[in-house]
């Protein structure tokens, strides 16, 4: 035990070393990861005890790429998120089911982060997820489920909530890193992104905005 102790001190050493403020994005993960799992529904001991013993695995990938990623966006190392501009309206103006259908016909691929517009009880943002079934007519994300290659969803949709697939654009992608929330009034208040998206966050590839 003090060996796999002191080879994880050395390891946090390393990476403190190299990216200056790793020590303080991870704490920042990890106080907001502890706070969701203790007030989760979880009631499988086993399963509870797995998601504990993956998360410093997780929030070190998340802190590693966060801090040495590529976007064109900052990120808060006190909150362990991106931080942008909001606009005073969701950003979904250049968005057709036409365009849509054209960039997830000839343009995405098998494990694309992808753009959900989600809307529920009168607040609207921009949720992540990835493809991972692809369809001559359709395609399924890991979380959202099924959806045409025009947007439309196909699973049932909770009372009082819309889903639709976007064509990713920077001001999409931008939107939905940074949590930026819509409502009746205008702009919201930005939501946390789960751990999951975060890292999903970390994969985009934003060279196609260029």
């Amino acid at each position: 035990m003090a060996v796999n102790d002191s080879t994880h001190q050395e390891t946090i050493f390393s990476l403190s070393a190299k990216y200056p403020n790793f020590a303080e994005l991870s704490n920042a993960l990890y106080e907001r990861e502890l706070q969701v799992l203790a007030n989760s529904t979880i009631s499988d001991p086993s399963l509870l005890k797995r998601k504990l013993k993956g998360l410093s695995h997780h929030i070190r990938n998340a802190t590693m790429h966060l801090l040495n990623g590529k976007a064109p966006i900052s990120v808060d190392v006190h909150n362990g998120s991106w931080q942008s501009k909001q606009s005073s309206k969701c950003p979904l103006s250049s968005q057709t089911p036409d365009r849509t259908l054209t960039w997830y016909s000839q343009t995405a691929r098998l494990g694309d982060v992808v753009p959900i517009f989600v809307e529920s009880l009168g607040v609207t943002h921009i949720e992540l997820d990835c493809i991972d079934i692809m369809q001559s007519d359709r395609l399924h994300l890991n979380k959202f489920g099924w959806f045409s290659k025009s947007g439309e969803y196909f699973d049932i949709v909770p009372k009082q909530a819309k889903y639709l697939l976007l064509k990713p654009t920077k001001n999409i992608i931008v939107a939905a890193c940074a949590g930026h929330c819509w409502n009746v009034r205008g702009k919201g208040i930005p939501r946390a992104l789960s751990l999951r998206e975060l890292l999903l966050s970390t994969e985009v590839d934003w060279k196609i905005f260029k």
